[in-house]
């Protein structure tokens, strides 16, 4: 294998991305690199998907299908099951889950059974680059050993291996993939370079850092930062409340400081696939050094436990206009886990929802991206969207819990309309205030 000429080969062309997983990291990864001219084959277990994508249609709601529909007509972009189509690729991004498992351990198993499937087919000059987040060390103690058993192949020498972490976030208007900075670690120095090479085609920006871990570590270190410091807002947010003050009201103050200081808002839980997982990741592997992270594990359980306080506000709230939570009709308005998505993963509505049936609660939803809940590894609720016409049908319940603060609610007519609203995001500041509104 020539090295030079592989490196010429992705930095100019013609080189074939391989994406594995079509999700919310992995179709926005895809797109960005047929937009600048580089075939790209998508592959994920979902035949649903690829069904979807092969006729130019989308499953994404942030995604519009006129952004996929012309790289696939124009055979830029495909989509399989089929996963023999490996041997067309030069470079192979991995964008699977890594979940939690039901003891809040890493769980694995997603990019265990992709290498897998990658080592039956590895050839020699292939990349592979792993986008999944992970703890420290996975690409070099999980990833690597599977290619290199299963392939027979020499990592770092007959293919390469780097770790590039995904910095998506779903529904932010500001930043887009390619203009996100794209941090990349690698197993040697030439696997640095060829993936640099290939990157730097797509990404305004490549970061190249010295090792796979610390690429691996920077990932989880952003996400524990912001895990953190939301704790801490959730915390003094509850302290407030206590006080009769607004935080929020205090962070805007506080804000006001030019240097120092860096806003973040409370609210009723953390959602996402990255922010309530990652540092779980983390403190897990830290134990492997017999460190306890407990900082990071005391955030854990500020956060994990916000839920758990919406359940006891709303009861709160109902008990101080004589009705009790049990037989009580409540409405949450918006389940997607950040406004203006259709995303539930992690969503802090759904234990919201789940505490307020184990009391007794007679509960429904309405969310103008999620129509029928689906089932996640968290629950299976079966619940569907009600309809809201003119605001109107929010006097049928007994109390309203704003969870998601979706731009297109209208905040003065839940007010206005609802009996008892109970406000997990400060939605309703600005709004002319009645005393039916508790802040959660």
């Amino acid at each position: 294998m020539n090295v030079t000429e592989l490196s010429q080969k992705l930095k100019e062309g013609p080189a074939v991305f391989g994406v594995i997983g079509l999700g919310y990291v992995g179709l926005p990864l895809a797109l960005e690199f047929t937009e600048s001219g580089i075939p790209v084959l998508g592959f994920d277990i979902d035949r649903a998907k690829v069904e979807l994508l092969n006729k130019g249609e989308t499953y994404i709601k942030q995604i519009p299908a006129e952004r996929i529909k012309g790289y696939v007509d124009g055979g830029l972009l495909r989509a399989t099951s089929d996963f023999n189509l490996l041997k067309e690729v030069d470079v192979i991004a991995i964008c699977v889950p890594t979940p939690l498992d039901s003891h809040r351990q890493p769980d694995l198993s997603f990019i265990e059974d992709t290498c897998e499937e990658i080592a039956k087919r590895l050839k020699e000059g292939q990349v592979v680059v792993l986008e999944s987040t992970t703890f420290p060390g996975t690409t070099r103690e999980v990833v690597l050993p599977i290619l290199e058993e299963g392939s027979g192949l020499k990592g770092g020498s007959d293919f390469f291996v780097a770790f590039s972490p995904e910095r998506e976030d779903p529904g932010n208007s500001e930043y887009r993939t390619r203009t996100i900075p794209k941090v990349i670690g690698a197993l040697t120095h030439n696997g640095l370079e060829l993936i640099k090479g290939f990157y730097d085609r797509v990404f305004e920006q490549t970061v190249p850092v010295s090792s796979l871990e610390v690429a691996e570590l920077t990932k989880i270190f952003e996400n524990t930062f912001r895990a953190v410091n939301i704790a801490l807002v959730n915390e003094l947010k509850m302290l407030a409340l206590r006080m009769g003050l607004n935080l929020h009201e205090v962070i805007d103050a506080a804000s006001t400081k030019p240097f120092g200081f860096m806003p973040f808002r409370p609210g009723p839980g953390l959602g996402g696939h990255c922010i309530p997982i990652d540092p779980f990741y983390l403190t897990w592997k830290a134990h492997e050094y017999e460190f306890s992270t407990r900082f990071i594990e005391l955030a854990g359980e500020i956060n994990s436990g916000m839920p758990r306080f919406v359940v006891e506000r709303t009861a709160e709230a109902l008990n101080d206009i004589g009705k009790p939570t049990k037989g009580s009709t409540i409405l949450i308005l918006g389940i997607s886990y950040k406004p203006d998505i259709d995303d539930m993963r992690q969503s802090p509505a759904v234990p919201i929802m789940e505490g307020l049936l184990s009391r007794g609660a007679l509960v429904e939803y309405h969310d103008p991206h999620i129509g029928k809940m689906p089932s996640t590894r968290q629950t299976d609720l079966r619940l569907e969207s009600i309809l809201l016409r003119d605001y109107s049908e929010l006097e049928n319940y007994d109390a309203v819990v704003i969870v998601t603060n979706h731009s297109t609610y209208d905040y003065d007519e839940v007010v206005r309309r609802a009996p008892l609203v109970i406000d997990t995001r400060n939605a309703t500041a600005g709004v002319q205030q009645r005393g039916n509104v508790w802040l959660a």
